[in-house]
């Protein structure tokens, strides 16, 4: 562990703990730091001490600093690393470039994201928050992945702080009659965490003259010690007696705590003080609770008892709560106290704290951080199906896995699928995502082709370029490949496609293309699509879908079509087809949308042509149900490619209408028959070609079922090839 000092603070307590914690369990620890009062604690507990000036922002300091944990790093040679301050955490992230050591930081607190400040935060492999409410300062202000952040407590050891504790060593050392009221205080005196007792100092007349003889204990050190220090002696000096006692830095917190009747100040001291069963009002420099009783306790979760969210503190609440907890009658301050207690021991502790520490450092021992490239949150059926299925086999094969998307539409990937999703146009958050990830894989789907456009394919290739100069393994998987027409663009794919870690395509005419390309390597698998592997889904679920759409009870063909030149003559053809299928074979009409922006209205006009009833399933459906619409159909007439994936993955027969040489290729794959090709359909052939294939449902329907458990077999190897990268 690395981090500023092991002087009086909630931080440092808290390292402290977890660090006597973790060692009580078994684990080997060390830890780095400029020294402090702790320092005995932790050395007696068996725990290794390294004397570094991580404590100071100075640049002589913080490259000394550097050299001396390099030389520690060396030396201990350690599972992890783990930083618990911005100064640490920035070398720390400095050596790890070289060195490849699991990084794990502590988010104790908010920092100031200012200036340069924002880019000397390294957050590490994976971050611990000690609460909900710095997770998602996390994510706003640093865009740490949601996937990559454990919440943790402030740990409270409550044999430690326990009312049976007692204060007299304390009252006596620093003469305090038996008798007088005592409020304590505990935390780092610097001017960011020293508000309360400034406070506290301020209001000190008025507390003694509603209660007699009461006194402020306010144990700690630091960069305004000296300053409140003076203050409170002025203070003593007015009231004629020794009302506010500043201890400085102490080690026996608990002995401080007990020997109050109240505590006030925040976070983990305040905690400590409730395991103590002492009535605690919660104060501090960011914000003010006051008295805590049963209905704060969610607020107080919520912001780890530090007060975030709530209002700053005013003289008079804070002054007015303080002395009416120090008067109230003793069985209800006893009853607030155990409440308190219990509190914690429910909530936070020690135990709870390392073992959230553990899951961190596993998950960061064992990095396997995926970027998925693809064509992704376009809401195209097809393509959001390639990626629930590539995402699956990733989870089945290592639940650990963490995987980010290139994704159009980020929120509704992470919404629909889970996974992590960055903007597939933000360079910095592309760069950042790859940075982070161990391996890339680019695909499935016909990525590299220039048929859509130059701009499309240079994409794919600047994302596999970025990763590999990153030093990224690189997976094309499960690829289509081309048509690629121009020189350039094909010189580029064969370079790709050398230099990448493996490769599976998921078809026989995608290799044909790479060996005419000059691709000689003879390590590409031939697999299948990933589709091949979704789950089929639940029937009833299906039945529910076509219900709600009006479909009535019986058989029905499913037609796919997606918007072509001249639309309107394209439109009447197709709705001439359908309307005999229907009328001959007593069929229904169901349109179905593969990407619902552009699908949906050719359906809606093609079905405003026809003189039977069509029925046209709406869209937002995922790519499942709409497998297990074209499942359920008697025949698919199609010109979207992954329609007829899906008819071949649920053994529906199909008939296809071709406008690319994909969507041939996998016709003849599938020894399914073309209805014609849309540059020259005749509406007679395509009608001939669909009555052929209802005319002999059966035997098509065993064959094509015997072809598709082939090709199950096929896209295993896609499942092979994950395994041998994670």
């Amino acid at each position: 562990m690395a981090t500023m000092g092991l002087d009086i603070g909630g931080a440092e307590t808290h390292i402290v703990e977890l660090a006597k914690e973790l060692r009580r369990q078994g684990h080997d620890i060390a830890i780095a730091s400029n020294g402090g009062v702790y320092v005995p604690e932790i050395t007696s507990a068996g725990i290794r001490h390294y004397q570094v000036p991580m404590n100071r922002r100075s640049v002589p300091l913080m490259f000394k600093s550097a050299l001396l944990m390099q030389k520690i790093i060396k030396k201990e040679k350690p599972d992890v690393v783990h930083a618990h301050a911005r100064i640490p955490a920035f070398i720390c992230g400095i050596l790890q470039r070289t060195m490849k050591f699991p990084f794990v930081t502590t988010a104790h607190w908010v920092f100031d994201t200012g200036g340069a400040l924002r880019w000397l935060t390294n957050w590490g492999d994976k971050t611990i928050a000690v609460s909900d409410d710095i997770r998602e300062y996390l994510i706003k202000n640093y865009d740490v992945p949601d996937g990559d952040i454990f919440v943790t407590i402030n740990g409270i050891d409550t044999d430690k702080f326990s009312p049976d504790v007692s204060g007299e060593k304390v009252r006596r050392e620093f003469e305090i009659p038996a008798e007088a009221p005592v409020i304590s205080h505990v935390s780092r005196i610097d001017e960011s965490r020293a508000l309360a007792a400034r406070f506290l100092i301020d209001v000190a007349g008025d507390i003694a003259s509603s209660v007699k003889g009461a006194v402020i204990l306010i144990a700690g050190g630091g960069d305004v010690f000296d300053e409140l220090k003076k203050k409170a002696d002025l203070v003593n000096d007015s009231l004629g007696y020794r009302c506010v006692i500043m201890t400085g830095p102490r080690t026996d917190i608990n002995e401080i705590v007990a020997a109050g009747d109240i505590f006030v100040g925040v976070s983990r001291a305040a905690l400590e003080a409730m395991s103590a069963a002492k009535p605690v009002v919660i104060a501090g420099n960011e914000g003010y609770m006051g008295i805590f009783v049963p209905e704060k306790l969610s607020t107080g979760i919520e912001g780890n008892f530090c007060c975030r969210g709530c209002g700053q503190i005013e003289r008079e609440s804070f002054l007015n709560d303080t002395v009416s907890c120090l008067q109230l009658p003793e069985s209800e301050r006893k009853q607030l106290g155990e409440y308190g207690r219990t509190v914690v021991q429910e909530h936070y502790s020690v135990a709870r704290m390392a073992r959230d520490a553990m899951d961190a450092y596993n998950a960061a021992v064992r990095p396997r951080e995926i970027v998925m490239s693809g064509y992704y949150g376009f809401g195209n059926a097809g393509d959001e199906a390639i990626l629930e299925s590539v995402y699956d086999n990733i989870m089945r094969i290592d639940s650990d896995a963490k995987v980010t998307v290139l994704s159009k539409d980020p929120e509704a990937t992470m919404s629909l699928y889970g996974c992590n999703a960055v903007p597939r146009f933000d360079p910095v958050r592309i760069r950042k995502a790859i940075k982070r990830c161990s391996v890339l894989i680019s695909g499935g789907g016909s990525l590299l082709q220039d048929t859509t456009s130059t701009r499309s394919i240079l994409y794919y290739l600047m994302i596999i370029r970025m990763a590999e100069r990153m030093h990224k393994r690189v997976i094309l998987y499960a690829n289509g490949i081309g048509p690629v027409s121009k020189p350039k663009n094909r010189r580029l794919v064969k370079k790709a496609v050398d230099r990448a870690d493996a490769i599976s395509l998921r078809d026989p005419d995608s290799l044909k293309e790479l060996r005419a390309m000059g691709v000689t390597r003879d390590d590409i698998l031939i697999t299948a699509d990933p589709v091949f592997l979704l789950p089929e889904p639940e029937r009833d679920h299906i039945e529910n879908i076509l219900s709600a759409a009006g479909v009535p009870d019986g058989k029905f063909i499913a037609v796919s079509v997606r918007p072509w030149t001249g639309e309107e003559e394209f439109c009447r053809k197709i709705a001439a087809i359908c309307d005999e299928i229907s009328t001959k074979y007593s069929m229904n009409v169901v349109m179905i949308s593969m990407q619902q922006q552009s699908d949906e209205p050719v359906g809606q006009a093609i079905a405003s042509m026809m003189k039977s009833k069509a029925y046209i399933l709406q869209g937002g459906l995922r790519p499942q149900e709409i497998m297990g619409v074209i499942g359920k159909s008697e025949l698919v007439l199609s010109m979207r490619l992954h329609s007829l994936i899906f008819a071949a993955r649920m053994a529906t027969p199909a008939a296809g209408l071709i406008y690319d040489p994909k969507v041939k290729a996998y016709l003849e794959l599938f020894s399914m028959p073309s209805a014609g090709n849309l540059s020259e359909l005749d509406v007679d052939c395509a009608i001939d070609v669909v009555s052929e294939i209802l005319d002999n449902l059966d035997s098509i329907t065993e064959g094509l079922r015997k072809r598709r458990d082939e090709v199950f077999e096929m896209a295993n190897g896609n499942d092979e090839l994950l395994r041998r990268f994670l």
